[in-house]
């Protein structure tokens, strides 16, 4: 049984109740049934029935039978015969289905977390410190969460501890929170650091950075001699991800960091935006870095610019073309958005993407996403 927050079942013990826990958007599941050992067909079979398995049995046998579930599923898709997508629009919907279903049927595999993020099963990790850092310090609450979301939660642990090196900060790195998207495309960080700084900066010298996520850019902005910047975000984990890596580049005096959706109050020289380049609707707090329903970060940057540059100052979008070759919106409709808020286009800096789903043919949306043009978009008040 279950409620909105919560998961009960029974076994040996008695009636058992604990926090659902699902930050990657995984359903919770209707019933429960306690499990030591299970081959992979009859979990994929009760799973793909919306029976959540709670694994009591040993912790890497878990792992090895989320693999093998994985490939049946696979499998299974390949045998399904699907209509062949007339748009890429269509292939698009078909990739977010095909995505949705994966969550749905791999996050029945559960494991149960005690109230001091220890996990009560043989050959079990340590994962104190990738509770604490993705969720809060430990408060008593047991927790049962999807296998699949444990581990990507131990692995954002690893890349935070890790860090990821940066070309354009000379190869410093950025440690990305968990939830916090990590700067791992390099090409536009590229752009930011080749495109001419605006001379308004001499008699303004302050830029903004909307949606700061990790602090990459205030940071590039720090390094190439911004004066100030205001860096903006509505999310909490976000703002504590920009401190904390702006406070291991030394950069943290130059930076502000202010809580709000989309602009600070006053007036910049130069004010840097990069929303997520899809414009679709996320289905877990993870994917609100990579979509944007409606386009509406994209359009509240663009639509308050004007408003907030002073004389002479630039806005520069870094936006990607693909949600364009996805045909889930079009070039016209972006220079719509920018003409109507009173802005021109001064010019524009372009990179292809150097990420290997852009060369594997085998990935659903291959063809749009090699055709992907990055591009960052200098904008003045027309």
């Amino acid at each position: 049984m279950t409620s909105s927050n919560t998961l009960t079942w029974k076994e040996e013990s008695g009636t058992r109740t604990a926090l659902w826990q699902a930050d990657n958007g995984a359903r919770q599941p209707s019933r429960i049934q306690v499990v030591k050992e299970m081959d992979a067909d009859t979990a994929y079979r009760l799973a793909s029935a919306g029976t959540g398995l709670l694994w009591r049995g040993d912790f890497q046998h878990a792992r090895q039978l989320l693999q093998a579930m994985s490939a049946r599923m696979d499998a299974a898709g390949q045998r399904k015969k699907k209509p062949t997508p007339s748009t890429a629009a269509e292939s698009f919907e078909q990739h977010r289905k095909a995505q949705a279903l994966r969550v749905r049927v791999l996050g029945q595999l559960l494991i149960e977390i005690d109230g001091n993020y220890g996990i009560p099963l043989k050959r079990s990790p340590d994962v104190v410190q990738a509770c604490t850092e993705a969720w809060c310090p430990a408060d008593g609450q047991a927790r049962v969460v999807p296998l699949r979301s444990l581990l990507g939660l131990i692995g954002a642990h690893e890349w935070r501890k890790k860090g990821v090196p940066i070309a354009t900060l000379d190869g410093a790195h950025i440690h990305p929170h968990y939830g916090v998207f990590s700067p791992v495309r390099g090409e536009y960080l590229d752009l930011v650091a080749q495109a001419p700084l605006p001379a308004a900066l001499q008699h303004c010298p302050q830029a903004f950075d909307i949606g700061v996520g990790t602090g990459v850019l205030s940071a590039l902005l720090a390094r190439r001699g911004v004066p100030r910047v205001v860096a903006t975000d509505l999310s909490e984990r976000a703002l504590a991800c920009a401190r904390d890596n702006l406070q291991r580049l030394d950069l943290l005096s130059k930076v502000e960091l202010v809580q709000t959706d989309l602009y600070p109050a006053g007036n910049a020289a130069l004010v840097v935006c990069n929303p997520p380049w899809l414009p679709a609707k996320p289905t877990s707090t993870l994917e609100q870095a990579v979509y944007d329903e409606d386009s509406a970060m994209l359009r509240g940057f663009l639509s308050g610019l004007a408003a907030h540059l002073c004389e002479g100052g630039e806005g520069w979008l870094i936006l990607s073309d693909l949600a364009e070759h996805l045909g889930l919106r079009t070039r016209d409709q972006l220079m719509d958005w920018i003409a109507n808020a009173g802005l021109k286009v001064l010019s524009r800096l372009e990179t292809r993407p150097r990420h290997s789903k852009a060369q594997d043919p085998s990935d659903p949306l291959h063809a749009a996403r090699a055709a992907e043009v990055t591009s960052l978009w200098r904008l003045g008040v027309g």
